[in-house]
């Protein structure tokens, strides 16, 4: 029997200004925003809004007028990089016909926005630094599977094999058309999809956007893609809580990160799953087979000041399993992270481990500190 679940992305949770916030379990339309709370003297501006498939909230220290202008940079980019949309660039890149021959290949080409082109030429470079274990093509596999649509199926190994032989980031083409376009080339059998790294992209965006308005204090939680705005307008650090990747967990919370401008994204196998013959089946698929990862890892933070970087890394790195992730961390020095295993380990990076504390309902858990 297949158990629907198709939650929010809830991987990282709010705890903070007084109060703990845990992700929001529906949707909600866009309401002006309301003054709820002062902090040193200043009123925080929240805003809920449903967009990306998510539930996401807004907080910011400043003015109200910013949030109308953030919901309407959501909206605007979702409409550019969605995949179920087919008027947007990457639905009509997909659903495009053959136009030329590339080393004997038969490529399909679109005309795609600068922000597109943008998010795609960036994507790439983290597919090609991770390996391959973010591949932006997987898409027909992910839906087959039917993680996209909630027709959830096994597909047969000869699915698989037909499927994978598409699956290929390097095939991918970028041409500037002269203009402020850019035309994106894939081979005819091929779909991408930008959904990896969209919610990271987004909240650098907004961060970048708020900041740049003045404001300096604030929280963007992107259905648990949180980003950090510098502190808590009394110079208290921001606690934001990591979930819990077990079904059993009583409180939910993994452990709680005390962080200022900073990125903190989660991937984790409880995001969406489906369940046939008694297997669990999640949504994070390993390119090399096209089958939902299983390498002991439950799930990945990553922690950084780059919303981008953070978003693709979550994935990759849960991809990778620990040994690999861990190596890439240590070969890295533009992020920290929480790998978190199927036996109940915490394995911490230096960076953070004097920020990051077990939730009383893990306090025995092993935690393991990891260095360089």
């Amino acid at each position: 029997m297949i158990n629907r679940n198709v939650l929010k992305k809830c991987a990282a949770v709010l705890l903070g200004i007084n109060m703990f916030s845990l992700m929001l379990t529906g949707c909600s339309s866009f309401n002006p925003a309301d003054q709820v709370e002062s902090l040193g003297g200043k009123v925080i501006q929240t805003s809920t809004i449903f967009a990306m498939d998510t539930v996401m909230e807004l907080q910011i220290y400043g003015d109200a007028a910013l949030l109308n202008e953030a919901q309407q940079k959501i909206t605007d980019l979702e409409n550019r990089i969605s995949v179920t949309n087919s008027e947007s660039d990457i639905g009509k890149l997909n659903a495009a016909c053959v136009t030329e021959v590339i080393d004997g290949k038969n490529y399909k080409s679109a005309e795609i926005s600068a922000v597109t082109a943008q998010i795609m030429e960036r994507a790439l470079k983290m597919c090609e630094r991770t390996d391959g274990a973010l591949d932006i093509s997987i898409y027909p596999v992910v839906k087959t599977w039917g993680f996209t649509t909630g027709e959830y199926k096994v597909p047969t190994d000869q699915e698989l094999s037909e499927l994978l032989k598409e699956v290929d980031y390097t095939k991918v083409v970028l041409a500037e058309d002269g203009g402020k376009n850019t035309i994106c080339k894939i081979p005819e059998n091929m779909q991408v999809d930008l959904g990896s790294v969209a919610k990271g992209y987004t909240s650098q965006m907004l961060t970048d956007y708020f900041t740049e308005s003045g404001i300096t204090s604030g929280l963007i939680n992107l259905g648990g893609n949180v980003q950090c705005i510098g502190s808590k307008p009394n110079n208290d650090k921001w606690k934001v809580a990591i979930k819990s990747p077990f079904s059993d967990s009583k409180s939910g919370i993994l452990g709680v990160l005390e962080a200022s401008d900073v990125a903190i994204i989660t991937s984790g196998g409880y995001e969406r799953f489906f369940e046939e013959d008694g297997k669990i089946y999640w949504h994070i698929i390993d390119p090399d087979d096209g089958r939902p990862t299983d390498n002991g890892i439950v799930s990945v933070t990553i922690v950084g000041k780059d919303g981008f970087l953070c978003d693709a890394l979550s994935t990759a790195l849960f991809v990778k399993g620990l040994d690999e992730a861990i190596s890439f961390w240590q070969q890295s020095d533009d992020f920290d992270a929480v790998f978190v295993t199927e036996d109940g380990t915490v394995y911490v990076t230096q960076g953070i481990a004097d920020s990051f504390t077990l939730s009383s309902e893990y306090y025995n858990a092993e935690k393991i500190i990891l260095t360089k």
